[in-house]
């Protein structure tokens, strides 16, 4: 490499003349090569020399080719990246024959349409310039006699930053503006600026802020296809230019630049003179600007763009604050909407950014940060209802971002914001508008909690809280920063006031009211910090438990009392009562007597008015969210919420037996949750360790069915989640519900039903448990190896029958002349003396005209007879009394209640056996095999639709349930005639499951009476001839022999296989 500038100059002197007397690319490209074999100290001697072949190409008039003015223009940019331009001449002529190349010929206002590499190789050649302008030279660039030249090159990198479509291309333009204003940030050597030439610099570029901001945020705004980089170094030029031009240290230099404006003449015209009312001005119409720039980047989806959104701020705020007072609150919301930006970078630097303005602020003037702060507050909070109902999701995130925001900025400042009525009542009304449900939907009435409750029990995991729909949003992200606003005025106001304020509102309005409980429910929350993230305020303390539970308890009051918690959720069950009553056909006969029947109900029908779908709506929604608030209460006091139980916990119990799904959800979503606040380990727990005061209170709310209606709720959902150990305290309360029961059965027996059902199925349990150890101990499948006792058998036979017939038995009299005392009754267990008593009521009950009161019934009889199969002395009799009616049921009743009757039926003959044979055989199997003869040709006839039938359903029930009662009940005899009936089940042509249901009767049969089905089966269908064993005997011909192929073939022949299985056991008779 040649280090001496004598040698270098006898290198290159060759390619630089060669150059000159012909301007080819090749002559250039061999200029090039020779200038990287000279050293930066020799070409720096020789600059001038290397310079003038190539200027003289690039000023060469006529028009030239791309690729030579490109080789140019990068053999020019070598030079200048390894040496300093000295001359102030050089930089004036370079920088003219530069932009020259970029504007166009014919329009030099314009940029030239030439090729992308070509106007990067004149920006990068440009950009290379500024850089290797030495001292003091680069400074006279920025004199007022140079301010047409600089005005046209920003006019044209602006152009090119604005229309250009190519990245690089318009990310070059943007790199040359910042390299222009010196506000160039590249790891390059750079000139420092004094005050003095900051302030040169910023009167010339006074000229050309309003085109520079009009280009850039054009360019910002832009398409999301220009990519991240550009609207990246597009907001970098916007902020540093706007920062030089509009700095505080500037402020007092006005008047000299009206003295050197005076002496420029026609120049000093182009001027603009930075006076304090051009300051004024200038800053309202850079809010505008700014507002435009921060609506684009708050919710940019790179975050890159949201991070120089945040160095925006901040460099605005340090170093323009006085000059732009205006741009101090928009500045101030961009920051605060991106304290909670799901980048951690951008949020580590926001932060930071946010405390540096609360220091630098501390010993503001006039104006300081709290009441900046809180104007924004007001006006965001102001606008809050109305952006919400006209923006979309994303714009709405931030919004509510910069609401919490302001918040977590002011901190425990908070609370003397909140001290001003208008604030806290502009905050307040935003929030009830923003918050506001939409109970439109008609499902929410709909859905009905028909389940079981121990379905839902105690071994369920826990569940989450119904969905909300909200009427002006649907992203459960801005649901989520709702209730972090309001956690963070619970946290850092004052609880007594803010509570009291919402509680005004609750009480205020129905309008209000759902709203209010949702913001009173997570300002508590906020208030015992749970997830709370504070900004710097990490040493704030919080509101004592004592003060919390007060306020809690105040709050639960208010949720619980008459008009806030028994709220219409459906429409009164006595319109429905009246409805099935009108249709009972035992209502029919008792009406038809002396045609006055309907007057057994008001002709009037005068009242209040029903509450439409939305009221229902509102109102189950509004109890879900009380429910809610209960146990979000629970889980900010912890086990210090043990004493509001005896408040708060009937309640919730009470709604737990809601009718409506959605509030029963909640409840049971509120009951663990306070199992988990209060340690207990699952419901049953939580039942059971407060059942005396329960209990108490349901004794005491029995006898007030028209201020306490819903107590049976309470005393369901406690046997629903509780064990045999609840039997000794709950024996009392069971009577006041039979009691209650004998006393308006009229009126409340379908609601007394289900609590009496609950209580069985509890009891069926416990009951259960006992049979099945005792079973263990005595396995009824062992046979006894002691001999039959005929004549022990034929008097236990001939009681059995006495006892069926009602005839009760005699004693002798010799027993009687032994034992002349009394016989004492032992006394029953008390599972079974309550089942006794439950199942009295049932036979009466089974008659009523309702029927949802006699499926009910049923139900509860199937449960008793499973309590009381264990006390068969009891069993008995009470199947004797209530034969009558269940027999109604089963042969003249409703469709819809006759399966269940017959459920019951099976359970009967499961555990009474030989005691209802004969009623069976003779007065329930007769009609139910002709209901089955009759509908057999129907249903296989019938479409895929029929499934969906009540008739369907009866003949599936009947058939799953007449095996196992004809083996329970030993029924051998009269099995031909039901079999009979059942045959045309086993047609192809039937439903699937009616042929499976027929196919588990017969199967059942061939273990009763194995001979009479086999040749029930073999009249239908014969596979096979029999042939005698000798010839004799005379040959047996049955009817199914030889017939041709039907429907009912392939299901007999199953049959006949599995009672048959050997071919010797098919061949022999």
């Amino acid at each position: 490499m040649a280090d001496d500038p004598k040698i270098a100059f006898a290198y290159l002197r060759r390619p630089c003349v060669l150059l000159t007397k012909e301007p080819t690319l090749s002559n250039v490209e061999a200029l090039s090569g020779h200038l990287r074999a000279v050293s930066d100290g020799a070409l720096q001697v020789l600059q001038d020399y290397v310079l003038f072949p190539l200027r003289f190409v690039l000023k060469t008039p006529g028009p030239k080719r791309e690729g030579l003015i490109q080789a140019v223009l990068e053999t020019v940019a070598y030079v200048l990246g390894s040496t300093c331009v000295r001359s102030w001449e050089s930089v004036r002529d370079l920088f003219s024959e530069l932009c020259l190349c970029l504007c166009s010929p014919t329009d030099p206002g314009k940029p030239a349409p030439t090729s992308e590499e070509l106007k990067l190789a004149v920006l990068h050649c440009l950009d290379t310039l500024m850089h290797s302008a030495y001292g003091d030279v680069v400074f006279r660039l920025y004199e007022p006699t140079m301010l047409p030249g600089l005005g046209a090159a920003v006019s044209l990198l602006l152009a090119l930053a604005e229309e250009e479509k190519a990245r690089g291309v318009q990310a070059a333009a943007l790199g040359c503006l910042l390299s222009l204003f010196l506000q160039c940030d590249c790891p390059k050597m750079h000139v420092k600026a004094k005050d003095e030439d900051k302030r040169a610099l910023g009167s010339v570029l006074a000229t050309f802020l309003p085109g520079i901001i009009r280009a850039l945020s054009h360019v910002i705004s832009g398409d999301v296809r220009q990519g991240h980089k550009v609207t990246v170094k597009a907001m970098r030029v916007w902020y540093r230019t706007v920062g030089l031009i509009m700095a505080d240290n500037q402020l007092p230099n006005t008047e000299m630049e009206k003295v050197e404006s005076v002496q420029l003449g026609r120049v000093g015209e182009l001027m603009v003179k930075r006076t304090p009312s051009w300051r004024k001005a200038t800053s309202k119409r850079l809010m505008l600007a700014l507002q435009k720039v921060i609506s684009f980047t708050s919710a940019h989806q790179h975050w890159r763009v949201r991070l120089e959104l945040v160095c925006l701020s901040d460099h605005l705020l340090s170093t323009c604050s006085k000059s732009l007072p205006e741009c101090v609150g928009p500045l101030l919301e961009a920051l605060v909407g991106t304290v909670n930006d799901e980048e951690p970078r951008v949020k580590e630097r926001c932060g930071g950014v946010l405390d540096e303005v609360a220091r630098r602020n501390q010993a503001a003037g006039d104006r300081t940060l709290t009441d900046v702060l809180s104007e924004n507050l007001h006006g965001l909070a102001s606008a809050l209802p109305r952006l919400m109902r006209t923006t979309d999701d994303k714009r709405k995130l931030f919004l509510l971002g910069a609401f919490l925001g302001y918040l977590k900025v002011l901190g425990p400042r908070v609370d003397s914001v909140l001290t001003s009525a208008v604030h806290l009542n502009r905050i307040s009304k935003a929030l009830m508008q923003v918050l506001e449900l939409d109970v439109m939907d008609v499902r929410i009435v709909e859905e009905r909690s028909f389940a079981p409750l121990a379905d839902l029990g105690p071994d369920t995991d826990e569940a989450q809280y119904q969905r909300k729909c909200f009427l002006y949003f649907t992203d459960d992200k801005i649901f989520s920063a709702l209730k972090h606003i309001c956690r963070m005025l619970g946290y850092y106001g004052n609880l007594y006031l803010i509570v009291d304020h919402f509680l005004e509102l609750y009480k205020e309005s129905s309008v209000y009211r759902k709203q209010a409980a949702l913001v009173l429910n997570e300002i508590i929350t906020g208030a015992a910090g749970a997830g709370m993230e504070t900004v710097n305020h990490t040493q704030y303390s919080r509101i004592n438990q004592e003060d919390l539970k007060c306020v809690i308890l105040s709050v639960i009051e208010e949720y619980i009392s008459m008009n806030n918690w028994h709220l219409p959720t459906a429409s009164e069950d006595s319109d429905h009562e009246l409805q099935e009553k009108l249709q009972s056909p035992v209502l029919s006969v008792l009406t038809s007597h002396e045609g006055n029947g309907l007057q057994l109900f008001p002709t009037s029908t005068a009242g209040p008015k029903p509450p439409t779908l939305h009221q229902l709506n509102g109102n189950i929604w509004q109890i879900c969210i009380q429910l809610e608030g209960v146990g979000s209460f629970a889980s900010a006091l912890g086990t210090n919420f043990r004493p509001l139980l005896m408040t708060s916990l009937y309640p919730v119990l009470e709604k737990a037996g809601d009718d409506s799904l959605l509030v029963s959800q909640s409840a049971l979503s509120t009951m663990r949750a306070l199992c988990m606040a209060c340690d207990y380990h699952s419901p049953k727990e939580l039942v059971i360790s407060n059942a005396d005061y329960l209990l108490n209170d349901v004794s005491l709310n029995l006898g007030r069915p028209a201020i306490q209606p819903h107590a049976p709720r309470v005393l369901t959902v406690m046997f629903a989640h509780s064990d045999a150990s609840l039997l000794p305290l709950v024996a009392d309360v069971v009577q006041d519900v039979l009691m209650a029961l004998d006393m308006s059965y009229d009126r409340r027996s379908l609601q007394l039903c289900t609590v009496l059902h609950s209580l069985m199925k509890a009891l069926g349990e416990c009951s259960w448990l006992q049979i099945l150890i005792s079973s263990a101990e005595i396995s009824p499948h062992v046979q006894d190896p002691r001999p039959l006792d005929l004549r022990q058998f034929l008097l236990d036979y001939r009681k059995q029958k006495d006892l069926a017939e009602g005839i009760a038995p005699v004693a002798h009299d010799e027993e009687e002349e032994e034992d002349e005392s009394p016989d004492v009754k032992p006394e029953l267990p008390a599972h079974v003396s309550v089942a006794k008593d439950v199942m009295e009521r049932c036979i009466h009950l089974l008659s009523d005209p309702s029927m949802r009161v006699r499926l009910k019934v049923l139900d509860i009889m199937e449960l008793c007879v499973c309590v009381l199969c264990e006390a068969e002395n009891e069993l008995l009799p009470m199947v004797h009394r209530c034969w009558p009616a269940l027999l109604q049921r089963l042969t003249n009743d409703d469709p819809l209640a006759i399966p269940r009757a017959f459920r019951v039926l099976c359970v009967l003959g499961e555990t009474c056996g030989d005691f209802l044979r004969r009623r069976v055989s003779k007065e329930v199997l007769p009609r139910l095999t002709s209901s089955l003869a009759r509908q057999a040709e129907s249903s296989a006839r019938a479409g895929p639709v029929y499934t969906h039938m009540l008739a369907y359903k009866l003949q599936l029930a009947v058939l799953q349930g007449l095996g196992p009662l004809c083996m329970h009940l030993d029924l051998g005899e009269p099995s031909l005639s039901f079999a009979a009936a059942c045959l045309p089940y086993l047609s192809s042509r039937q439903p699937i499951r009616l042929q499976e249901a027929c196919l588990s009767v017969f199967r059942h049969l061939m273990l009763v009476d194995p001979d009479r089905c086999w040749f029930a089966l073999s009249e239908v269908c014969c596979p096979a001839p029999y042939d005698p064993p000798h010839a004799r005997l005379l040959p047996v011909r049955l009817n199914g022999t030889g017939k041709p192929r039907n429907e009912l073939t392939d299901n007999v022949l199953e049959l006949l296989r599995e009672l048959c299985p050997s071919p010797a056991a098919r061949g022999s008779l």
